[in-house]
């Protein structure tokens, strides 16, 4: 015979522990997208950034990383 109790209590610790999964889920979505675009980012930072140190002039000093993501809004 089964017990109501337990029954109520299982299902409501399998909803619960659904919804976590959940949230859970969607935070390991959003670092995986976060950490995507920060690689696409740099990766084309660094690409580009070696196609147009020979098109720079010589009288406008280039910027480093650091000052131009200060510079960059957002």
């Amino acid at each position: 015979m089964a017990n109501p109790v337990m029954s109520m209590w299982l299902s409501a610790a399998n909803a619960w522990a659904g919804a976590m999964r959940g949230f859970w889920t969607a935070e390991l979505h959003r670092q995986q997208t976060a950490m995507m675009n920060e690689m696409l980012r740099q990766g084309m930072a660094f690409w580009s950034g070696a196609w147009l140190a020979g098109a720079r002039s010589p009288e406008r000093p280039r910027l480093s990383v650091i000052e131009a993501q200060r510079r960059r809004p957002g």
